[in-house]
């Protein structure tokens, strides 16, 4: 059967280049047109928290031992801390050898669009955001679309469904087919992708013009030649190192999910898919579903580089630059607010903001140097995220024995093609068998440890 979603993805380039051209072109009809991105990315996002809810479910209450979930988690929180410290250096070299902020000057305009973002910035801090982890009710979490909120009711349902053992087993067959009926309404919704495509690049190209990117073309540079460093040399060597799988192998087995996030802006609208692509590559349901949701909050490489080198430049361009110590500082507070916000588009900017005016509020104003062009830098923060996140599921799966490394070259070489009609594997595609699966063992066969 031939794989009709090629076209869906050649159409998403060439909406893409369509919205380029509109923005450049008519710069109000392109703004005129956002709606259209903005509607795309709130369908993703509605299917997001069923999505890692039937996952994270299926995954802890198939296996049998408690304390794996707890060893894949720790494993994947440690390693978030020591890739973002990475990340943050990286971005301190950078940024302090290319200095992108000199002979930049502040309009009024640009004072204001910074006081508004610090504003957004402000409005929670370190607490607020452990406190919102706990959803209002159990259901809430999926009303209000909250990733960690949903990860949380989740692992707890999934816990649960272990502790009953045999008795819960007819309860993970009904998560199971629920999680079919999600991700074959995922593969309709993607279906729109070209429409959101093309009113997203329409709207960033028509609101931000050419004059901006000339103008801090330096600091736009720097920034997506620092990620791209830090994907290709930094991941690809760990990723070698640890689970000997070839880093472009595996970003053009997601190559799909690239393009989805350039045309979006926002790594979350990719999160159900690399759930998936993941456990069609052999990382186990658990690792899967466990990794990829923490990750989206937790392991943030692309804002911390990009947090460290806009944070440099605004000071060098308001006449005030940091000492290291400042720097370290700083942008170690920014780390800590900036977790939850992966998936939302500018968010990066809100927290660069905050970070600012709670530590030095003389340098906010040269936040309004970089909201015109922020658009574009997000788009290398969400690209950057969605690596690191795709890296670390498989490290995670290594290090844990839940990665099917012949299964895993298979998939990478292309010879077992992800079934793109329902976003599963060819297996699921069948129904379950009628017996019931034993007790604590999942209905879906999950990679071998």
């Amino acid at each position: 059967m031939r794989d009709r979603t090629r076209y869906l993805y050649l159409a998403v380039i060439a909406a893409v280049l369509l919205g380029v051209l509109v923005g450049f072109v008519w710069p109000e009809v392109g703004k005129e047109l956002k709606p259209l991105g903005t509607g795309f990315v709130a369908l993703i996002k509605m299917m997001i928290s069923p999505i890692i809810f039937c996952t994270i479910v299926l995954g802890v209450g198939s296996v049998r031992q408690a304390a794996k979930v707890g060893k894949v988690g720790g494993l994947a929180l440690g390693y978030f801390i020591v890739m973002s410290t990475v990340a943050l250096v990286i971005g301190l070299l950078v940024g302090n050898l290319l200095d992108p902020g000199t002979g930049l000057q502040l309009t009024d305009a640009a004072k204001q669009a910074a006081e508004a973002e610090a504003a957004k910035g402000g409005e929670s801090g370190t607490a607020d955001f452990l406190l919102g982890i706990i959803p209002t009710t159990l259901v809430s979490a999926f009303t209000e679309g909250e990733v960690l909120q949903t990860l949380l009711v989740a692992l707890l349902a999934g816990f649960a469904l272990q502790a009953m053992g045999q008795k819960g087993a007819p309860i993970l067959r009904g998560v199971e087919h629920v999680q079919r009926l999600v991700f074959r309404i995922l593969a309709m919704v993607m279906w729109a992708a070209p429409v959101g495509a093309f009113g997203a690049m329409a709207a960033v190209v028509g609101a931000t013009g050419i004059d901006a990117l000339k103008s801090l073309a330096v600091i736009m540079i720097g920034f997506y030649v620092t990620c791209l460093l830090f994907v290709g040399v930094v991941l690809g060597a760990v990723l070698w190192l640890v689970a000997r799988v070839n880093l472009w192998a595996l970003l053009r087995y997601l190559g799909r999910e690239f393009l989805l996030i350039l045309s979006t802006s926002s790594s979350e609208s990719a999160l159900p898919r690399l759930i998936a692509k993941m456990e069609h590559l052999g990382v186990s349901r658990t690792v899967a579903g466990i990794t990829v949701p923490t990750g989206y909050s937790f392991n943030l490489d692309g804002t911390a580089i990009y947090l460290t080198m806009a944070t440099l430049f605004v000071a060098s361009a308001t006449g005030s630059p940091l000492e290291f110590g400042e720097q370290i500082g700083l942008l170690l507070f920014m780390m800590i607010a900036s977790k939850g916000a992966a998936g939302v588009t500018g968010a990066g900017l809100a927290t660069l903001a905050g970070g600012l005016q709670s530590h030095r509020p003389e340098l906010v104003d040269g936040v309004g140097l970089i909201v015109g062009i922020d658009r574009f830098m997000s788009e290398a923060r969400a690209l950057t995220n969605f690596a690191g996140n795709a890296v670390a599921t498989v490290l995670v799966g290594t290090w844990t024995g839940e990665l099917d490394r012949e299964r895993a070259a298979e998939v990478l070489a292309g010879r077992v093609p992800f079934d793109e009609a329902t976003l599963l594997d060819e297996d699921d595609r069948e129904e379950p068998p009628a017996q019931e699966p034993p007790a604590g063992e999942s209905p879906r066969q999950m990679a071998p440890a």
